[in-house]
């Protein structure tokens, strides 16, 4: 099969990137398969953090892609269209994650030969800001897909409310494994500068005020003094509310900031020092940041909100606050490690969660289920 995939490729960075070119190398082992990427993914302006690109030192997955859209300028819609339909896939594949990429990519999804299936990943429907114009405009986009998954529950229902006739799976996120194995725990808190002999808090990835930073903050100050926190991961927008609440805080000699972009390379450091990736989101979908909580073997607790019940809660795999408070979160940590044979439950389902959750059958689900459409 001649399968096109049409989203975000290397030399842009983040998540999004991750797992279309893990999706590209597990759908590459058995069809052929191109991938086709942005000339300009956001004007700049509009960008939050520092840049959009990989540098010299991410060591990023390197994808060979055509890149011909510019999501603002619609007289490349074309011409990435026609390059598209001129390569004759059988199944074009596009994720999507918001608005802002609704004409762009919905053009291209309803200008194609009739013979090529359009098939959405949709990893958010409504986004986590949402605007007014969110819906409308993703209505667009999801009118050009034959079918569309989404990778948990919540998206689903997203998905119903905007469009109640589309087929639909649910398929969930895959494990990121290219991270690299762990390392020995002292290798990780030496590497990290940490303090010895702690249970150390992981905090990992882009700090956007819906992933609730400040409400950890607020449970760390009523943890005692045998627990570290490590925030790790770029601010987009000002960091200033929450060093403000560092700097009140009476753990705050405690609290360990990289408030940077994490290259790849150096992600295996912070999940082998952790011995617990928090959450505390306000709002959610799925998480990536799971997935490779997962592939490290570290348990997690999150707030029940979207997907992360079902992802996480449901799995074994974590503790769940019933809400996106600071008490909450901090009784579900004191819970964890208070309870020897809880840790041990919650090890053994992330190593069941690992074996389910694998590329390779994400993407056999997947073609399944183009096949029906």
């Amino acid at each position: 099969m001649r399968i096109a995939l049409l989203s975000s490729f290397y030399p842009y960075r983040g998540g999004i990137s991750q797992f279309n070119a893990s999706l590209f190398n597990e759908l590459g082992r058995k069809h052929e398969v191109k991938a086709f990427n942005f000339k300009r993914q956001y004007p700049e302006f509009l960008f939050p953090g520092k840049t959009q690109y990989v540098t010299e030192d991410d060591e990023a997955t390197p994808i060979e892609s055509t890149a011909l859209l510019d999501t603002a300028n619609p007289f490349t819609y074309p011409v990435a269209c026609k390059a598209v339909r001129d390569w004759k896939p059988d199944l074009l594949l596009i994720s999507y994650w918001m608005s802002w990429f609704a004409p762009s990519l919905g053009y291209i999804a309803r200008h194609l030969n009739k013979r090529c299936k359009v098939v959405s990943i949709l990893h958010n429907v409504i986004p986590h800001e949402p605007k007014f114009f969110d819906s409308p405009l993703t209505r667009y986009f999801l009118k050009g897909c034959s079918g569309h998954v989404t990778l948990c529950e919540e998206v689903a229902s997203d998905l119903m409310r905007l469009d109640p006739k589309a087929d639909r799976i649910v398929l969930f996120h895959p494990i990121y494994t290219h991270f690299g194995k762990n390392l020995p725990r002292e290798e990780a808190e030496q590497k990290l500068g940490l303090l010895p002999g702690k249970k150390n808090l992981l905090f990992f990835g882009l700090i956007r005020k819906y992933k609730g930073l400040d409400i950890l903050l607020n449970a760390f100050s009523s943890l005692d003094d045998s627990y570290q926190l490590i925030v790790a991961g770029e601010p987009y927008g000002s960091f200033q509310p929450y060093q403000e609440l560092i700097d009140k805080s009476p753990a705050k000699d405690r609290i360990r900031l990289f408030t940077r972009y994490i290259k790849d390379s150096e992600v295996k450091n912070f999940f082998s020092a952790a011995d617990l990736v928090v959450l505390p989101y306000r709002s959610a979908t799925q998480s990536g940041i799971s997935a490779i909580s997962f592939h490290f073997e570290v348990p997690m607790v999150v707030t029940d909100v979207g997907g992360l019940r079902e992802t996480i809660g449901d799995s074994g795999t974590g503790l769940v606050a019933n809400t996106p408070d600071a008490e909450s979160i901090a009784e579900e940590i004191r819970r964890y490690f208070s309870d020897p044979n809880l840790q041990v439950l919650c090890s053994n389902a992330i190593r069941a969660e690992k074996e389910r959750l694998s590329w390779k059958s994400f993407a056999n689900k997947l073609l399944d289920f183009t096949t029906r459409l």
